[in-house]
């Protein structure tokens, strides 16, 4: 991927905004329990970046925050309830939703925690059944 800029995102009522630039590290389809009913809806549209790419450019006191394991931070805005991003510790990224940024030109890769999935999608892209060895997952690849 060349660089460009990705732009502006933000919450559901604009309260929190956002910039993210350069390129995301990864970007698909996630399929686990969490990310479904986090965001009420059978598969998440993730982009994974390095913290150092995402800024928020108004609204961060206004953010708030949900851990039900370590190994995410979900964040949204106080004002409207609209999901915004997750931190990864664990992982050094930040999954901005591809949803909310407008302009951004999502190109998933691959599809993870399809081992999970409520909706099967048929659409060439690797069904890992949890993540890729480099995101500490098995790094299996299930059948479309």
């Amino acid at each position: 991927m060349s660089k460009r800029n990705p732009g502006n995102g933000s919450c559901f009522c604009g309260a929190v905004q956002f910039a993210v630039t350069g390129e995301p590290v990864a970007m698909g389809f996630c399929h686990c329990d969490s990310c479904r009913r986090w965001s009420a809806g059978p598969v998440n549209a993730f982009s994974l970046w390095k913290p150092e790419s995402v800024k928020i450019t108004k609204g961060a006191d206004n953010i708030g925050t949900y851990n039900k394991t370590p190994k995410s931070f979900r964040k949204w805005c106080k004002t409207c309830g609209g999901h915004v991003f997750t931190d990864h510790p664990m992982m050094g990224l930040v999954d901005v939703y591809a949803a909310v940024i407008p302009d951004f030109d999502f190109r998933p890769a691959l599809h993870v925690h399809y081992g999970e999935t409520r909706l099967h999608i048929k659409d060439g892209l690797p069904k890992m059944k949890d993540l890729p060895k480099e995101f500490h997952g098995s790094g299996e690849v299930l059948p479309e």
